[in-house]
């Protein structure tokens, strides 16, 4: 039962969320990117308990706590079940040969006079496939700086391009942590939330390709591009390449399109994944399962490493190699993690009416549809700001806004899209968040030096709230009408 004595200030409101900044602060300065491997999570829960204790002191019971933080745990169990998903649909589509041979389809278009333009989409499309823009900025990323610079090409420039491609297919893949974190947060599911994040995000893209297509045929005609073939011929040499290959991603878009719901549609995309692999891959079903004699055997062991567990593939190129690595199921837990203990500060936060005092305050000033996602737009790149990660960006504005979105009647993904469009795209442009420190360190470029040029990051956050002030793609709950009587 919920007994408040009073309502909290502003300030006790704000004293569990200054204390989960500061210590996050800490921990990417002492962890740096280890800390979401444990440390930001123990955080959550030390705030959480904070959070808990001014409750209490307000005059919350301990047990309705306890229900409220419950309560928010359960509401994100179906994303927890679409990321353990998702990690075996990665491993799946990895041994079989999907991912590599997106990438190896994707590499072929480089051009010298469209580098940029190229390199923007290279990077998506392996971005799209892996659903991590640090995989795709770690691996091909690095590949395609070394081949910009021997052009003569800025680095801050060819970073930009190649930033500007990961994150847009980190935001657009169902594989992506954050493309799923969002809708979990707002309250939508996965494939609503990608569907209606398109509004905004291809526009942004599209215009991202013309600037840097424009900046490629000014002065750079003159450009031969180094030879790929090292890395084309890794992929030809480890992996049957085929264009049959593409039949599992199309089942997939098409479920989608179908409006399956995400958790049968991505079983099914890992199913046939697993499939693929053992018709078209049986050399690395061998090598993976270390059996040679027994192909039944052998099939239905790698499969299933590939769901569940780390698995790498050698091949005779090290930044292949690095690419070719996942870690399934397992490697999805401390995300997992991360967000039951997000979820146990949001429900200690919600209990004592602590998010609810914050976001009044900002509400105040949000009197229309395109100031309240103004409001969260400013919120989510203050957390990038202060707490140093994408995820707290989107994980803490999501509970913050969740419940103002829902009365005035706009629907969730109206938010989701938003907290993408803002939280997941500026933390790389923060040289402290953990996306940006990373970045820098893997590409050899600071991030002040790569900032100006991720032109699809910078104008992401834009674009929603010029479509929020323009009242275009705004969902909005069907109220019924009102029944007229008679007198």
């Amino acid at each position: 039962m919920r007994e408040q004595v009073r309502k909290p200030s502003l300030l006790e409101a704000f004293i569990p969320i200054i204390f989960l900044v500061i210590l996050l602060y800490s921990n990417v300065y002492i962890f740096g990117d280890d800390a979401l491997s444990g440390s930001n999570q123990i955080v959550l829960l030390l705030a959480a308990a904070l959070a808990a204790v001014i409750a209490y002191r307000l005059g919350i019971t301990y047990d309705y706590i306890q229900e409220a933080i419950v309560t928010s745990i359960s509401s994100a169990l179906s994303s927890i079940l679409i990321l353990l998903l998702i990690g075996s649909l990665a491993g799946t589509w990895m041994i079989s040969g999907i991912v590599p041979a997106m990438i190896y389809y994707g590499l072929q278009v480089l051009n010298p006079t469209i580098f940029l333009f190229a390199t923007c989409i290279i990077s998506a499309v392996v971005s799209v496939a892996t659903g991590s823009s640090w995989t795709t900025v770690a691996t091909v990323g690095i590949a395609l700086l070394g081949i910009g610079q021997a052009l003569g090409l800025s680095e801050g420039l060819i970073a930009g391009s190649i930033i500007s491609g990961a994150y847009f297919g980190d935001k657009m893949s169902p594989l992506s942590d954050t493309t799923n974190l969002a809708p979990a947060m707002a309250g939508t599911d996965l494939f609503t939330h990608i569907r209606y994040m398109a509004y905004t995000t291809v526009p942004t893209f599209a215009i991202t390709l013309i600037i840097f297509l424009v900046w490629g045929f000014t002065g750079n005609d003159d450009l031969v591009i180094e030879d790929t073939a090292p890395v084309l011929a890794a992929i030809t040499n480890t992996f049957n390449i085929s264009g049959w290959l593409f039949i599992v991603p199309v089942v997939v878009i098409g479920l989608i399109v179908r409006k399956v719901p995400a958790l049968p549609a991505l079983l099914a995309g890992t199913l046939l994944g697993g499939l693929f692999a053992v018709i078209f891959q049986p050399e690395i079903i061998n090598k993976i399962s270390g059996i040679s004699d027994n192909f039944a055997l052998s099939a239905y062991i790698a499969v299933l490493k590939s769901m569940y567990t780390d698995v790498s593939i050698v091949t005779s190129n090290t930044m292949v190699d690095e690419l070719l690595h996942t870690r399934g199921m397992a490697g999805m837990l401390n995300t997992i993690w991360l967000i039951v203990t997000a979820m146990v500060f949001g429900g200690a936060m919600e209990a004592g009416g602590l998010l609810q005092r914050i976001t009044a305050s900002i509400i105040q000033l949000a009197h229309s549809t395109g100031s309240l996602v103004a409001s969260t737009v400013g919120t989510c790149i203050f957390f990038n700001l202060t707490a140093s990660d994408q995820y707290l960006a989107i994980v803490v504005p999501g509970r913050m806004f969740a419940e103002t979105y829902r009365e005035r009647g706009l629907k969730p993904e109206n938010l989701s899209r938003t907290l993408e469009d803002s939280g997941t795209v500026t933390s790389v442009l923060v040289p402290w968040n953990t996306c940006g420190a990373t970045q820098a360190t893997v590409l050899g470029v600071a991030t002040l030096t790569y900032l100006p040029y991720c032109f699809f990051n910078i104008l992401s956050p834009f674009m929603t709230i010029i479509f929020a002030y323009a009242n275009i793609k705004i969902a909005r709950v069907d109220r019924p009408a009102e029944v007229k009587v008679n007198p």
